[in-house]
């Protein structure tokens, strides 16, 4: 079994005290997302799980525990957005060239292929035009040659609450924004392509079979066959697709939704960002559970008066920075 860490939430970023004590206690518990009534025990334990797939914005306060679970011999993988977005669209990831730093940590520490580049979600907007995806995509790259060599794609999917908060982000910053027609999204990502492989990085497309361009692939993001790659042995997981166009391995993700306080206002796991700001004050890293939603819904649930306060832009660390 492939643990997914997560999807849902920035595991890495905001609850590595969490995942470590549940990785020491060998299990965690989740709330069934079909019947908020039910648990999920979920093993983390070495005779259940073939690897870890972390996904994240913000890699530095979890190196630590990535050195653990490195040293129990769990193989991994970081999937690491990577944007440089203005703070219109983001308005709590770390800086690129911080990230990126990062990754290229996790290359020179554990090898390169442990990290991959997401360059997810692409937006369309007066202040992210198709110009500024190829300078900035070429920037980024620049700066990650060497360190991975792959980069996961998608274009922006307009849930009815993304569309909310985009509105919204976009009245209050005085910006606009689209969603382009396929054909501009192809002719982007054949340049995209040949941007990634001018440094030597493939370039993956993330459940979108319709946008499919020369010298693109199917993404895999929990990817057994990397994962096998960095194990240096098989094991037994099989292919899932997720959506069309997923060529995703069978995973069980450990997240919960409405629980990451980045603020990115695209973001189609928080419905609303005061709700992952509350739940974020009040995790408790001891807990079985990263957050049980057993009682209430996201959207029942009530806001109390201090969700106003401000994180830092920097998550904590956790006590689980590296050396």
């Amino acid at each position: 079994m492939i643990i997914s860490a997560s999807y849902k939430t920035d595991i890495p970023a905001f609850y590595g005290d969490w995942f470590k004590a549940r990785l020491k206690a060998g299990y965690c518990m989740m709330t069934n997302p079909y019947n908020r009534k039910q648990s999920i025990r979920v093993s983390l334990s070495m005779s259940d799980v073939d690897g870890f797939v972390f996904w994240t914005k913000n890699v530095s306060p979890f190196m630590g525990v990535l050195g653990e679970v490195h040293e129990i011999g769990f193989p991994f993988i970081v999937q690491h957005t990577i944007t440089g977005y203005p703070r219109a669209l983001e308005a709590r990831v770390v800086d690129p060239s911080q990230a990126t730093k990062m990754v290229r940590a996790i290359s020179e520490r554990f090898g390169a292929k442990r990290a991959v580049w997401r360059y997810d979600p692409i937006i369309l907007s007066s202040v992210t035009d198709g110009e500024f995806h190829r300078e900035n995509f070429t920037k980024l790259a620049d700066s990650l040659a060497g360190s991975t060599d792959e980069v996961v794609v998608s274009f922006m999917q307009v849930y009815q609450k993304t569309r909310r908060n985009m509105n919204d982000s976009a009245a209050h910053n005085r910006f606009s924004w689209e969603d382009p027609p396929t054909e501009f999204k192809r002719e982007l990502l054949g340049d995209l392509v040949d941007i990634a492989a001018t440094h030597e990085m493939s370039l993956s497309i993330c459940t979108q079979p319709d946008l499919m361009v020369p010298g693109a692939r199917e993404a895999r993001c929990n990817d057994a066959e990397r994962l096998m790659a960095v194990a240096g042995r098989p094991f037994r997981s099989q292919i899932k697709a997720v959506r069309p166009g997923c060529g995703c391995f069978d995973a069980r993700d450990i997240g919960e939704y409405d629980t990451c306080p980045h603020g990115c206002v695209y973001c189609y796991a928080v419905r609303r960002r005061e709700v992952a700001l509350e739940r974020y004050r009040n995790h408790n890293p001891q807990s079985e559970y990263l957050f049980s939603l057993d009682v209430q819904t996201a959207r029942d649930e009530p806001i109390r008066a201090n969700v106003q306060t401000e994180l830092p832009l920097f998550p904590p660390n956790q006590g689980s920075q590296a050396p």
